[in-house]
């Protein structure tokens, strides 16, 4: 499984050796210069999953480079953390979840997720893992300790994204055939509506007040606006990039700032990362990035964004205020997704 007017690209004019490594290393964007002042900013460790590698890549946020590895399942997706800060993975063809307390290194225990389990969210209290099973056209409802299945949902075909409300009474699943967000009532399990939006919906990200659902329409170049009140879209933005084919701009990530007022879009194959003001629901910059943008994830800061992208084999990681990548940092084969643990 795997819009607006054209803006510039943030990156296009570096100056000096900055600039002549980025235009030759093109959207690998491998060894960009740095001030020392700009690498002290970084804390923590970053966690990338890797589809082909059965382990996940950990970088020191302080050097960004890579410190190590962790063992963990096969085909490690959809990366987030549990309310009790440990790190969970979802591994679709061991068909669990493996999570990983950060301190020891170490996976403290396993839960099955049904069949091919790649995207999931998990309950503020903690409880319960929602989980998008595409093989079965469902969404799934695991309990988070012993993995025993409570509930299951028939959605729409090849269900992905997974995202629940702020306060565990509202789920939303995507649907990449039917082009569906279905709207899940958590209690009872039953579909309370199925909004209609672009082509093949990826991933999703709620504002802070939980008043809008942000939708990456991955065949639509677009992106959807719901309304949490009335579970209807509002508004569509179309995303474009100078010289870049409408069809391979191909949304999937999408993560938003904690006062809701910048959003940021993975574009795929566009190779680039679109900064959105929220209010305005206009781009306000492109940066290009490497390979297949797959996923985005801000540090505690906000910042930093990093950037996965799936064909490059790197994360690019972008610093905010400037609109500009830092540095490219080679990871695991076809990596997926990223935490920040400080």
């Amino acid at each position: 499984m795997n819009n607006m007017t054209p803006m510039k690209t943030a990156n296009a004019r570096h100056t000096g050796r900055a600039s002549k490594l980025a235009l030759a290393a093109g959207l690998a964007l491998a060894g960009l210069a740095m001030s020392s002042g700009a690498w002290a900013q970084g804390k923590g460790t970053a966690y990338v999953s890797s589809e082909k590698d059965q382990v996940l890549t950990m970088i020191d946020l302080a050097t960004l480079t890579v410190k190590g590895t962790i063992p963990t399942c096969k085909r490690g997706r959809h990366i987030q953390m549990t309310p009790d800060h440990l790190i969970m993975v979802a591994c679709s063809d061991s068909n669990a979840a493996d999570v990983i307390d950060p301190a020891s290194g170490k996976s403290v225990r396993r839960i099955p997720l049904g069949d091919e389990p790649e995207a999931f969210d998990i309950s503020p209290d903690g409880k319960t893992i929602f989980v998008s099973n595409e093989d079965e056209g469902e969404a799934g409802f695991f309990d988070a300790t012993t993995g025993k299945q409570l509930k299951s949902v028939k959605v729409g075909k090849e269900p992905e994204g997974v995202k629940v409300s702020a306060d565990g009474k509202v789920l939303y699943v995507t649907s990449e055939v039917a082009s569906l967000i279905h709207v899940i009532d958590v209690d009872s399990a039953k579909v309370l509506k199925n909004i209609k939006v672009g082509k093949r919906p990826r991933r999703m990200a709620l504002t802070p007040d939980g008043k809008e659902l942000w939708v990456t329409n991955e065949l639509d170049a677009t992106v959807s606006i719901i309304s949490t009140a009335t579970q209807a879209v509002t508004g569509t933005i179309k995303l474009e990039v100078k010289g870049a084919r409408s069809e391979d701009i191909t949304p999937v990530g999408v993560t938003i700032t904690r006062d809701g007022k910048r959003a940021f879009v993975a574009l795929g194959k566009a190779n680039h990362v679109a900064f959105i003001d929220v209010a305005a629901r206009k781009v306000t910059d492109l940066v290009l990035v490497g390979k297949r943008a797959w996923n985005v994830t801000l540090d505690k800061a906000e910042a930093r964004l990093y950037v996965v992208n799936g064909l490059s084999d790197d994360v690019t990681v972008v610093d905010v205020a400037a609109a500009k990548p830092i540095k490219s940092i080679p990871v695991g084969r076809v990596p997926y997704g990223l935490v920040v643990v400080e």
